[in-house]
């Protein structure tokens, strides 16, 4: 298998209500089929119905809440978390964990979208990002 992701799916109760969530965000979609796309760098975040979601993927829903999983933007400078996780705030989120000095020498905090699915908005010093936003994952000297 190689070693890469392409889209990573977000089971929603109301794909509308979640599109018009990000939208909020400044992000941008397609909709095809109750379906919605967002470029995201190399890859698509994409939204679809969460019971839709479970009976694709042959699994129970146990029905909302955290599922283990987080989402993660890193950003450029730690006044961008701050500005990130205020206009998720004003576009619906609840921040779940207010930005703090993070143990690896960065700043970060959380927020929840409509659904329960938690985003982290990082600042890390560590982890440089291309002109483009991707990261590079650095040398741990392993």
């Amino acid at each position: 298998m190689e070693q890469r992701i392409s889209l990573v799916t977000l089971g929603v109760a109301d794909v509308a209500r979640a599109r018009a969530f990000y939208e909020r965000l400044g992000w941008r979609g397609q909709e095809v089929e109750e379906t919605v796309f967002f470029q995201a760098g190399g890859l698509a975040l994409v939204l679809w119905g969460r019971a839709k979601l479970a009976d694709d993927a042959g699994v129970d829903d146990p029905g909302g809440g955290f599922g283990g999983l987080t989402l993660a933007q890193n950003v450029r400078s730690r006044d961008e978390v701050d500005d990130l996780l205020a206009t998720a705030a004003a576009a619906g989120a609840e921040v779940t964990r207010p930005a703090r000095e993070t143990f690896y020498g960065g700043y970060a905090g959380c927020f929840a979208d409509p659904d329960g699915h938690v985003w982290e908005i990082a600042w890390n010093p560590g982890f440089p990002l291309g002109p483009d936003g991707t990261i590079t994952v650095p040398d741990f000297g392993a």
